[in-house]
Parts: C-alpha cells; structure tokens; sequence
C-alpha cells in the first residue's frame, strides 16, 4: 500500500493540482467572478443581435412601403 500512496505523492498530488487550477481558470471565464464572464457576454451578443435584426427588419418595412407608395403614384398619379 505504501508504495501506492508514493506514487500518488510523486506523481498525481501534482498533476491533480495543475488539473484542478485550469479547471479553476476555465470556471472563472465562463462565471467572471466579479467581471462579466463568458456566459454573460454571449447573453449580450445575443441581445444585441436580437435588437439589429429588429431594426433591419423595421427599416426593410419602411423602404418597401416607400417603393410601393413611389410606384403606386408613378401608376395612378397621386
């Protein structure tokens, strides 16, 4: 048994440890921990692109009911 607990001091306490910090680091950009995080920033993209494709969908209504009240007036006279 204790050549078991030697190589778990030798060899794995020290990768589990460089193991369990990346996995720390990784939480910390996906959670932010006091800043925004991954998580939170994609949230805000997704957002904001909500909104933009709102508006391109809004200025796309006004031009063609701009174009259709042009054509209408070229056809009919007012």
């Amino acid at each position: 048994m204790s050549g078991c607990d030697g190589q778990y001091e030798n060899v794995c306490k020290d990768e589990f440890a460089s193991i369990h910090t990346k996995l720390d680091r990784l939480d910390e950009a996906i959670r932010g921990n006091g800043r925004p995080g991954i998580q939170l920033r994609l949230d805000r993209l997704e957002a904001a692109e909500r909104s933009r494709s709102r508006l391109i969908w809004i200025i796309l209504g006004a031009a063609v009911t701009l174009a259709v009240t042009a054509v209408w007036r070229q056809i009919f006279g007012g």
